[in-house]
């Protein structure tokens, strides 16, 4: 048996992809050209990198446990090496048994709980030949988009009686000067406020425009590396795009022309969300954050105070508040009215993922004009922060691995999250209780609600987006 370095760089990009590194894997797909090999992604199981190690590491443990004529050693003889096998299985092991306990406490044995999802109730859509990174409703119409690494997006119709029509493929096909060879993923998707048009971003560095019906509208091509974060402004008017080549890029949707360049950052732009029609916020992992206005040649301000990379960047519903999280462990709340934070969230204890605000109005458990803040994290666990005086009201405890994808229901009563030990929870936002979980064949990489509430989709790793009827909760 033999192993080249492609495949060593694919079973590393897959397994960043399965840890919730997904910044961090598009990028080294990039440097390592993963994607000009001929492997076939679609045959690799997930996990598939720690199963080769610790199938290794038993070799060896065995290996040096037996002497040249078959007897077993008095374990004097390579006594540091064996240490150091023991102390790697060990690690292994012990996983093994958090994942056993895992199962203790949510599997099976929790079938009739009234808290587990009822399968009737689950609808899993399947067509996608690799990983589903992102998925969004549609904003008028029970229609799911799904983005995948295999180089399509689709659209899936539901009914109210869990059948669906064929999704409609959208091929993400080579454009213009971006050749065959370059990976095409589908990184991120975000309908219009109409529901008129679907916007895509692209590893290729494309952002392209689709109608309901499948067909392509148009696609815009600037950027000189992947897309990781694409929005459109509140009015349909602008997209900005945010990606590897460290510039934000607002395009004109009626013209399908850069509007206008902003290349502040030092490093790959991770996230972008505007604050209004004109204005919006990007952040990048040189740990800052600009406020950009459209028309401006320099930002109208930037915030510094992130001691690492900047993964997320959110503004509340009235866009008077800006919350960023980070790599360093901490949230951060900042108003335009100020040079520095309001609100320094430091009670988690890993990387910061992502964030999401709470809707606000009638119906709200929040009805103020500050709502909740979310923030979900690789320590496993996800706080709920009021914004008054800045503190955790809830800590959600259930996941055993990082955390990265939560959404608020539409009327704010309700938080999904889901992580890649394969668990999607639903927690109640007045008390942070368990309402409903879902345990599925492998790791989630996003959640999102439909626009009445009543139905929750969530995208896998094992190509497949399930959609779980949640009415009547």
């Amino acid at each position: 048996m033999s192993v080249n370095s492609d495949e060593v760089n694919f079973l590393v990009y897959r397994y960043l992809l399965e840890s919730g590194f997904t910044h961090s894997a598009f990028t080294f797909a990039l440097e390592s050209h993963i994607h000009q090999s001929s492997i076939n992604g679609s045959s690799v199981p997930p996990g598939a990198l720690i199963s080769v190690l610790q199938k290794g590491l038993q070799y060896i443990e065995a290996e040096t446990s037996l002497s040249e004529d078959g007897g077993v050693l008095d374990g004097k003889s390579g006594l540091s090496l064996v240490d150091a096998v023991v102390h790697s299985s060990s690690s292994l092991v012990t996983r093994a048994s958090q994942t056993r306990l895992d199962d203790q406490q949510h599997g099976g044995k929790l079938t009739g709980d009234s808290k587990v999802v009822d399968p009737t109730k689950v609808t899993v859509l399947r067509g996608h030949s690799s990983e589903v990174f992102t998925c969004a409703w549609s904003p008028v119409a029970n229609i799911i988009v799904s983005g995948s690494g295999d180089s399509t997006a689709r659209l899936w119709r539901l009914h109210d009686d869990a059948v669906h029509d064929p999704p409609m493929v959208l091929p993400h096909e080579p454009v213009g000067a971006v050749g065959t060879e370059v990976n095409r993923d589908v990184t991120t998707v975000h309908w219009n406020c109409e529901g008129s048009l679907l916007a895509t971003g692209s590893y290729d560095g494309v952002a392209r425009l689709w109608s309901p019906d499948g067909s392509l509208r148009a696609s815009l091509i600037h950027h000189s590396g992947p897309i990781f974060a694409l929005k459109w402004n509140p009015r349909g008017t602008y997209i900005v795009t945010g990606g590897v080549d460290k510039t934000a890029i607002v395009w004109d949707v009626g013209s399908g022309e850069v509007r206008q360049q902003f290349s502040f950052h030092r490093a790959p732009t991770l996230d972008v969300d505007w604050q209004n029609n004109n204005t919006f916020a990007s952040c990048s992992t040189d740990k800052l954050i600009h406020v950009c206005r459209v028309g401006n040649d320099k930002p109208i301000r930037t915030l510094q105070g992130h001691k690492s990379g900047v993964n997320a960047v959110r503004w509340d519903p009235s866009g008077s508040l800006l919350a960023s999280c980070s790599d360093d462990h901490t949230a951060k709340v900042w108003s335009l009215k100020q040079d520095s934070w309001i609100h320094d969230l430091k009670e988690h204890s890993g990387d910061i993922y992502t964030l999401q605000w709470s809707p606000t109005g009638p119906g709200s458990p929040n009805p103020s004009t500050t709502p909740l803040l979310a923030t979900a994290s690789f320590d496993s666990t996800i706080r709920l922060w009021e914004m008054e005086r800045g503190t955790c009201l809830h800590t959600l405890r259930k996941h055993m691995d990082p955390v990265y994808s939560v959404a608020f229901s539409p009327d704010g009563k309700l938080l999904a999250s889901g992580s890649f030990d394969k668990y999607v929870y639903i927690w109640s936002t007045l008390d942070g209780s368990v309402v409903r979980q879902y345990k599925s064949s492998s790791g989630i990489f996003e959640v999102c609600w439909s626009r009445d509430g009543g139905k929750l989709a969530a995208c896998f790793s094992n190509n497949t987006v399930c959609v779980l009827d949640l009415r009547g909760l």
